[in-house]
């Protein structure tokens, strides 16, 4: 039987695009690496963020046309962003507002204004009580007391992030956890682990496999193992690619500015992400000031700016179009020669994801024959199909989708020459 996808599964595959946010306790220790075992030399003396603005960031989020954004509540360091009654690691001990702060409920606040969803990061995995001695059962109990905050203070919350890093080796009591969770936040998207609404795309660099469907039997855990969790059935489960704005750091450096991502490779990104069927998370760490930077926030716009000189003017536009049920295809005669260079796909997924492969053809007059210029495989959500400039009046589309003549939802074509080399 075909998985088929949550209505709110299909609602995160029209967010597209997020901001994701690493703030935390190691935004003032710059330097510090994950699970060096160093932890214990940032104190929470260190974080006090004279500007700390999160509207700031979710202005600029909301800006460059991110429709979610994720903050980092409590990294792999064990510092809540919050003040948790069951760690003494937290904001409360800061300087910052005299103790009194809590940047979740401000970050919380600014995606409700701007009307961003609501997406939380937490790490299981917590150095701060790793090595003292906790059973098994009371690490677990410290994870739900501490999630339990943050699923109950701050309103509805759209989307859980769970960060596999630094969990490989220890087995949580899944069931009991989930059941926290749900009956918590019983609309809540959780992010690959234990009861996964969305998945992890198994790497951090920004591309998707071309093979990228949203059926899977299995789930890629974090980016120090090669291990694999198994799911007891085929899902739906839609991916999403999280990747660094900056090379060599989640949380902001000025010793890393110059690594900030062109504009050459975001849009490449954007190809091998959105245009590939997935969700796309770019992360900017804000800095020791509590701004965005200003460089990282540049090139954010100027790509937003990218994307709507590269999509708001399409050639044609198809909405709902029926392939011709014999051969599965789709004919497109337009009036005159026209040259394009991009044609963007969209499929109906909600009784599940029906086109495996998909081949482009155009026809021009003078040769007579159809002639193949393009191959494709996964469409789901969005598949972006770049290529050299071709003139023709008919093009032709060719889908192996299961005999299904409404699959398409959208077709796109388009003709884009600017300075961003598309």
């Amino acid at each position: 039987m075909k998985a088929k996808p949550t209505q709110k599964q299909l609602e995160f595959m029209e967010w597209e695009f997020g901001l994701f946010f690493h703030f935390g306790i190691r935004t003032f220790y710059p330097g510090h690496k994950d699970w060096d075992g160093n932890e214990a030399a940032m104190l929470p003396e260190g974080f006090n963020p004279p500007n700390l603005d999160c509207r700031q960031w979710i202005r600029t989020a909301k800006e460059a046309g991110a429709a979610y954004a994720i903050m980092t509540c409590k990294h792999h360091d064990g510092f809540a962003n919050w003040p948790s009654k069951y760690t003494s690691y937290n904001i409360s001990q800061t300087p910052w507002k005299d103790g009194k702060g809590d940047v979740v409920a401000d970050y919380v606040a600014a995606c409700r204004e701007y009307g961003l969803k609501v997406g939380l990061y937490f790490s299981p995995a917590d150095a701060n009580i790793i090595g003292k001695n906790l059973t098994a059962a009371e690490y677990d109990q410290n994870f739900i007391d501490q999630i339990s905050e943050l699923l109950t203070n701050y309103g509805k919350i759209d989307y859980l992030w769970f960060d596999g890093c630094g969990s490989e080796g220890h087995e949580y009591d899944q069931e009991r956890i989930i059941g926290v969770i749900r009956s918590l936040q019983p609309e809540i998207l959780i992010f690959n682990m234990w009861d996964p609404d969305t998945r992890w795309i198994g790497n951090e660099e920004g591309i998707a496999p071309i093979r990228s469907y949203n059926e899977v039997d299995a789930l890629d855990f974090s980016v120090r193992t090669d291990r694999k969790d198994i799911l007891d059935n085929r899902s739906f489960l839609p991916a999403e690619c999280d990747i660094r704005m900056r090379r060599d750091t989640w949380f902001a450096s000025e010793q890393d500015q110059d690594t900030v991502k062109t504009l050459d490779q975001l849009m490449g990104i954007y190809d091998y992400t959105i245009g590939r069927g997935c969700n796309l998370l770019l992360n900017i760490g804000p800095d020791a000031s509590g701004l965005l930077p200003e460089v990282d926030t540049n090139r954010l716009l100027e790509f937003a700016q990218a994307l709507k000189a590269r999509f708001s003017k399409p050639v044609l536009t198809l909405e709902n179009p029926l392939l011709d049920t014999e051969n599965q295809e789709l004919i497109i005669d337009l009036p005159e020669e026209t040259t394009i260079n991009c044609i963007v796909l969209s499929e109906h997924l909600e009784e599940g994801e029906y086109i495996r492969s998909f081949q482009i053809y155009s026809q021009p007059v003078l040769a007579g024959r159809r002639l193949l210029f393009h191959e494709g495989y996964h469409v789901g959500h969005k598949a972006v199909c770049t290529f050299p400039a071709v003139a023709s009046k008919r093009f032709i589309l060719v889908f192996d989708a299961e005999k299904k003549p409404d699959c398409l939802k959208e077709v796109k074509f388009f003709y884009t020459k600017n300075e961003y080399g598309f």
